[in-house]
């Protein structure tokens, strides 16, 4: 599979990862280091989500709710956290990785740090159980 087209496999009539393991075994060296990095950083801090491919590109969930997702594109990386509450929360620093609704875009030189990125999960992880939660 061509890493630059990962995401939009059926538009291409490429064959969609069927694991996380495949999709990251697709990309050039440098965006799998770093999106190997960013997934432990993940796993490091929801370590009881379950890894599953969604959208084409991996993605963690926990207790059947959606975490994060991230995807490599050709010329960049993105952690999807697909929640306002915490881009709201950590505006300032996620400031320099906005890039539209959700979305937060990195260089695979210069990713988002760990600490950001635990920040992000565990907000994640928050936002979740809360919705769990009778009301």
């Amino acid at each position: 599979m061509r890493y630059d087209t990962a995401i939009r496999a059926e538009e291409a009539d490429i064959a969609a990862p069927n694991s996380v393991e495949d999709y990251l075994a697709s990309l050039p060296e440098e965006q799998r280091a770093a999106l190997e990095k960013l997934r432990k950083t993940i796993k490091a801090t929801a370590p009881k989500a379950t890894e599953t491919i969604s959208y084409q590109m991996p993605a963690f969930k926990q207790d059947g709710r959606f975490l994060v997702s991230y995807a490599a594109f050709k010329d960049h990386c993105s952690l999807y956290p697909a929640s306002y509450a915490v881009m709201e929360a950590l505006g300032d620093d996620l400031e320099p990785y906005f890039s539209g609704k959700g979305t937060l875009r990195f260089q695979a030189d210069r990713p988002i740090p760990a600490a950001l990125v635990k920040k992000i999960v565990e907000l994640r992880l928050e936002e979740n159980a809360a919705r769990s939660r009778p009301g």
